[in-house]
């Protein structure tokens, strides 16, 4: 079936849509929610879960603080801490005892040479994150981790980034204190303002990887990705340069209850992200990287199928969502897959296994359409271009 019109691959909107989709109600503060047991059963199962010397609440016992600049002297969000001077000396040696954990399973033997440079704290934004700016003595190279405080939804989408995602993350959780590695790129609205007329891009390949995305975050049910919410990661190539569009705020993890907050495509910040895709591809090049997406994460999801029922479990007993968040979305995805099983969900855990199940299900469908429909000489078509 054609996608209806204004649409790209039933993705990606015309610009005169996106302002309208976000206008008419007011997105409510996400409450944080507490890392529940079957959760913690699941970290603790795969070594997320640990005993860390450092947690957040310690860190909260600063006793200055100044503003932090960016590298061209603009104000930013953070502020430089300062610790009582004879607490200073032992918090740094437990941080890089975190880190070493988080990177190499504890092995302090191959840390010894690093130092902590500076820690900086954000009170904007659920989580009121320190960031950690950790560097090698040998050759000035810095590294960060952030320590923020624990989230129930922030794990679980973390966890699903991992598990659906073409991205890896290390995170570890230890009672109410979240530790995450830092995740580099460039950030979507800098990225937008500075590259996206860069020569160097290559308009397909963006397209191809903001249809991907896009699709990625609304079956996994990843909320409120505006351009400062993802990072852009651009890879030199023999031909051209790579990009790999990535999530970097896990806390609107299912927790919305209208159908395109799910959508990247829909917010008014990625709007000229939206626009270059409308003008780069056509309409059966998204709907294929579309279904290339799918496929992918089906298939990721068949490898580690134990581990991802055994979280899908756990989320589906944990209250992420108010109960008319469910409702509303439920009978959305219900419209939109056009299957009345959604009815049946009373969590945002059981409505990400269903979407998975929808999917599941439509490529079986048109896998049997196109058996029945192809000539026996055919040929499957090549994928990935």
């Amino acid at each position: 079936m054609r996608p209806p019109p204004g649409t790209l691959g039933g993705t990606m909107p015309l610009s005169t849509e996106i302002e309208s989709e976000n206008a008419p109600r007011q997105q409510r503060k996400k409450p944080a929610f507490p890392i529940s047991e079957g959760l913690r059963a699941y970290l603790r199962r795969y070594r997320r879960d640990r005993e860390l010397p450092v947690n957040y609440e310690r860190l909260r016992r600063f006793r200055d603080s100044v503003p932090l600049a960016d590298r061209l002297g603009r104000p930013t969000l953070w502020e430089s801490v300062f610790y009582d001077r004879l607490e200073m000396q032992s918090l740094h040696d437990d941080l890089k005892r975190v880190y070493a954990i988080l990177r190499v399973d504890g092995d302090l033997s191959v840390m010894r040479h690093l130092y902590i440079d500076r820690i900086d704290f954000c009170s904007f934004g659920n989580s009121a994150p320190f960031r950690i700016r950790i560097v090698n003595a040998y050759n000035d190279n810095p590294d960060h981790f952030y320590i923020k405080r624990g989230d129930a939804s922030r794990v679980y989408g973390l966890e699903l980034e991992h598990l659906l995602s073409p991205n890896r993350l290390n995170y570890l959780t230890c009672g109410g204190t979240l530790v995450e590695e830092h995740i580099a790129g460039i950030p979507g609205n800098e990225f937008i303002d500075r590259w996206l007329t860069n020569p160097e891009i290559r308009p397909i390949r963006l397209a191809k990887e903001l249809v991907k995305f896009n699709e990625r975050c609304f079956v996994r049910l990843l909320g409120d990705m505006r351009s400062y919410n993802f990072v852009v990661v651009v890879t030199p190539d023999f031909e051209d340069a790579q990009i790999r569009v990535r999530a970097m705020d896990f806390d609107q993890q299912s927790y919305e209850g209208r159908l395109n907050l799910y959508r990247p495509q829909f917010f008014k910040e990625n709007q000229a992200l939206a626009l270059y895709c409308v003008k780069s591809l056509r309409i059966e090049t998204a709907r294929q990287y579309q279904r290339e997406e799918q496929v992918i994460m089906l298939q990721r999801a068949a490898i580690i199928e134990d581990r991802l029922a055994m979280l899908l479990a756990a989320m589906s007993g944990d209250p992420l969502a108010p109960p008319e968040h469910v409702r509303e979305l439920r009978e959305a995805l219900a419209e939109h897959y056009k299957r009345n099983v959604y009815h049946q969900c009373d969590s945002m855990g059981a409505l990400v296994r269903e979407n998975l199940q929808s999917i599941r299900l439509e490529l079986a469908t048109h896998a049997r359409e196109h058996t029945d429909s192809a000539p026996a000489s055919s040929a499957d078509p090549v994928q990935g271009l």
